[in-house]
């Protein structure tokens, strides 16, 4: 099962930050169909957090038609993201967290890391191959 957390430095709403991070489970394949997200009561406990975030982050989910509110049972995972299978994303996996200590080694912090990856996106992450 899937677990939050915030980063309340983001600038990201909470609500926004939890529909995130189960796009990003499903996109990854930690979440799958028919899996249930946890309840709000759970969220709410582990986040403190009010119930009206995690229901918006819900309802948007919901919108979405990722999930689906199931009344007096839960919501639950209606679809999946689409993304690379989860046996293609091992090897990447591995390399990232290569290129991760590398970063780390050359005196790069969490901030510069996330900076530089985002800016690489950005520029449409154009990679020369020789």
């Amino acid at each position: 099962m899937i677990e939050f957390s915030l980063d309340s430095r983001s600038g990201v709403a909470p609500y926004l930050q939890v529909a995130q991070q189960v796009r990003q489970a499903l996109r990854l394949g930690l979440l799958r169909e028919g899996d249930q997200l946890p309840t709000v009561k759970d969220v709410v406990a582990s986040l403190a957090i009010n119930p009206n975030t995690v229901l918006k982050a819900y309802r948007e989910l919901e919108r979405d038609g990722l999930v689906a509110a199931r009344q007096g049972v839960g919501t639950f995972v209606t679809a999946t993201a689409v993304g690379a299978p989860p046996a293609a994303l091992e090897p990447l996996r591995r390399d990232l967290r290569r290129w991760l200590a590398k970063a780390r080694r050359a005196g790069l912090d969490d901030e510069a890391i996330e900076a530089l990856v985002a800016s690489t996106l950005r520029s449409g992450g154009q990679v020369g191959i020789a």
